[in-house]
Formats: C-alpha cells, structure tokens, sequence
C-alpha cells in the first residue's frame, strides 16, 4: 500500500537524506530517529506536502508524481500541528473531509469522537481548542472513508491517557487494512500498536 524508492532531500548545502527505499502492505510501522533526522520532513513527502528532490512514492499502487490527485485521496493526514482553516468548527471539518472521501459523517465516526471526548468540541472553532483537541479531530477524519495509508507525525502528542488509549485501538484497527505509519519518540506507544519500528538506517539513509 506504501511504496517510496530512492528518496532524496537535501536543504541549501545540507543533505538530509538520500536513497530511502520501502514498502509495506497493512500494519502499523513507527518511525523513531533522533531529532532533527528528516522524520517530519519524509512524513510530509510521502503526504504530499513536501517535494522530494528525486525519488518516488505509491501510495496504494498509485504515483505521486504521475497520478498525484489518485494518490494523495488515498491518504489521511494527521501533521504534528493540527491546525486547518481558524474559523472552522470541528463538526465542518470532519463533514468536509467526509465529503472529500466520498463518504457520510457516520454514527461510527461520531462515536470515535465521543470516545476521543470531543462531542462537546464540535462546535468549536479550531483556533479555540487546544492542541490535543485538534489533533484528536484529525485523528478522528483518519476513519472516514476508504483510504490506504495513514500519516501520522508524533500522534501522541498533546494527549491524555485516556486518549492515547482510544488511539492505540484505532491504529491496531486501521491497521488490519491499512498502512499506519507514523513518527514517535514513545516506545511504549510502539509497542502498544504492535508497530514494527524502523529508522533512517533501516530505509538506507545516506545510502
């Protein structure tokens, strides 16, 4: 479902990384390196937000480069920061997404909410919740509709225990038909999925 081939970034004279190569059908991969390694910036190449400088990315059999509107439908995103459009309320975010997936907001959706606490929440405009609230509204849309993959950039940040054991069953779930691959620092948390945890060196970094 995930593919990505000899993936390169450099910044000015800084190279980053080069010739990251792996693939990975359904299950949860964690990828744990130092900070400062690349990890947010790889995350957001295989999202689509961020260009590579050579290399290619499949997501669920399409190209980025070729097919990118295919491929990045494929997705859920959930970046380290949360933040959509300011005046817009939780409820009309996930009713968007919905919608961009070609799906309805279900009673299974606006369950995982209620389990994530966010039922009061709906209402709200992002620029009035906090971050841990927005980041779970994102990881709620990461259950809407048929996508392939899930991005994850330190996905438990920001939340209580209470939460981070409603995401632990979501990854676990989506995970049984999905990719999840996600950035963390937690071992605990890796583990917790059953994620198989790689790093830079595993994916060829400065191959």
């Amino acid at each position: 479902m995930l593919r990505f081939e000899n993936l390169c970034k450099r910044y000015d004279e800084r190279i980053l990384f080069q010739g990251l190569h792996f693939s990975a059908g359904s299950g949860c991969i964690a990828l744990d390196d130092e900070s400062g390694s690349g990890k947010s910036t790889l995350l957001g190449i295989l999202a689509g937000t961020i260009q590579a400088d050579r290399g290619e990315v499949w997501i669920g059999g399409h190209s980025m480069r070729d097919s990118p509107v295919e491929a990045r439908s494929a997705i859920a995103c959930i970046p380290e920061d949360c933040m959509t459009y300011p005046d817009q309320t939780g409820h009309a975010y996930l009713e968007g997404i919905a919608s961009t997936r070609k799906t309805a907001l279900t009673v299974h959706a606006l369950e995982l909410a209620g389990r994530f606490g966010l039922t009061t929440h709906l209402d709200k405009r992002f620029e009035q919740m906090s971050f841990g609230t927005r980041k779970k509204m994102f990881l709620t849309a990461a259950a809407l509709g048929d996508v392939k993959v899930v991005i994850a950039d330190e996905p438990v940040g920001g939340l209580d225990a209470a939460a981070r054991a409603v995401l632990i069953d979501l990854f676990k779930t989506l995970s049984q038909s999905r990719t999840v691959f996600f950035s963390s620092y937690d071992v605990d948390f890796s583990r917790a999925c059953e994620a198989r945890t790689i790093s830079f060196a595993a994916l060829g970094k400065n191959a």
